[in-house]
């Protein structure tokens, strides 16, 4: 996905736990796990702001743009088209 997800190295940098945000933003910690790897296809925008209030940032901080990242296999599906 050409979309990274950097919340991991925000909640270092914080020094806060994924146990607390979850607590704080009102999600499982399981569900906070797959956002911080990526796995999710999409953030409520109130998730987000929860989020960025807590660890006081902005969404720029969390989701970074990297061109030419997608997922290989939608590439090669364009490619055949």
């Amino acid at each position: 996905m050409a979309i990274v997800v950097n919340l991991d190295v925000m909640l270092a940098r914080r020094k806060v736990k994924s146990r607390e945000l979850a607590a704080y933003v009102g999600i499982t910690e399981q569900n906070l796990s797959l956002l911080k790897s990526g796995k999710v296809r999409g953030v409520r925008f109130a998730t987000l702001e929860r989020i960025c209030e807590y660890l006081q940032c902005q969404p720029g901080d969390l989701l970074e743009f990297r061109p030419g990242a997608g997922a290989p296999d939608l590439e090669a599906d364009a490619e055949d088209g």
